[in-house]
């Protein structure tokens, strides 16, 4: 089997994945986009993994074309061209899963970076006193929309502090480490009770815009919202007014809209704002847990073109 290894050099470690793909891949013949590669052999190509984009249109493109299976090396595909994966019947499996522990992590950094005065002093740099009181993260009220994998184990980690987490899934279905949970359409009362909203939603055309001026402005509690999903589910204008109306007392985002923020938006000039680059899901172990799900799954590709894994539905966009 022809497989093309087209992962991001700024995430993932090129002489890692190929050291670990020449010591246990050994039936299968692989190409990597440090070299130059013909149409041709382009057209060979069965497996691709990773998430260059261009690349991939390229090869969907090419009039006899043997693609079969795309393993992106990310949890999110909304930036792939789903429709026309799905009208050519090629598999689409995702990275869901590895994010969970190294994304709650960074949550609960970022409330208690907010939460106990972290971010200011070390903005300050200084013997400055915070402006606004600390708060413990015990007893708080927290709605956390989404509750797969990332979403349950941020709950399981706030649970530990004495934090009381509800999840918002789309039917409200119940999932593990949630004192309860409720459907997207139901969620604004649980929500406007809240002292801290985490986002950690996919992005579909039903979550795009989901945190808007209609959302922000059934908040009571002034509460901290943290948004680790996908960028475009929080209209970001909005987003600005909320924090201007104090509707939230502060935000801290690993994804905006769009990305890269533009160094002129107001955002960075916030102080109850922190803003990391999309990184909260990048850990130093990521390349090799990433080879060995693919591994798992090329397993069962190779019996009979099924994968057992995170497999994409494309009619529910993730």
């Amino acid at each position: 089997m022809k497989i093309l290894i087209a992962a991001p050099p700024i995430n993932f470690d090129l002489a890692k994945i190929k050291q670990k793909i020449a010591k246990n891949f050994k039936s299968d013949e692989f190409f990597y986009l440090d070299s130059a590669l013909s149409d041709q052999q382009l057209e060979q190509i069965e497996v691709l993994v990773g998430n260059d984009q261009q690349i991939l249109e390229k090869i969907l493109a090419l009039p006899n074309s043997h693609l079969r299976w795309v393993q992106a090396l990310s949890a999110g595909i909304d930036y792939l061209p789903l429709k026309k994966l799905q009208q050519s019947h090629i598999l689409l499996t995702t990275l869901k899963g590895l994010h969970a522990e190294p994304i709650a992590e960074t949550i609960l950094g970022m409330i208690l970076s907010s939460y106990r005065g972290i971010v200011n002093s070390a903005r300050h740099q200084s013997w400055q006193k915070p402006p606004r009181k600390s708060h413990l993260i015990k007893n708080k009220r927290v709605v956390i929309f989404g509750t797969g994998h990332i979403g349950s184990r941020t709950a399981e980690l706030l649970q530990a502090f004495g934090a009381q987490v509800s999840g918002v899934n789309h039917n409200g279905h119940p999932a593990a480490n949630f004192l309860q949970t409720v459907s997207t359409q139901d969620s604004l009362q649980l929500a406007a009770d809240a002292q801290i909203i985490i986002n950690t939603m996919p992005l579909t055309s039903a979550t795009k815009d989901y945190f808007n001026a209609g959302f922000f402005k059934h908040l009571t509690k002034q509460p901290l919202f943290i948004s680790i999903g996908r960028g475009p589910s929080t209209n970001t204008a909005d987003l600005i007014t909320a924090l201007k109306k104090q509707q939230l007392s502060a935000a801290a985002l690993d994804v905006t809209d769009p990305e890269p923020l533009p160094a002129d938006n107001p955002l960075w000039q916030m102080g109850n704002v922190l803003i990391s680059p999309h990184i909260s899901g990048i850990y130093s172990e990521y390349t090799m847990e990433a080879i060995e799900l693919f591994h798992t799954n090329l397993q069962y590709f190779h019996q009979d073109g099924t994968v057992a894994i995170n497999q994409v539905d494309f009619n529910k966009g993730y």
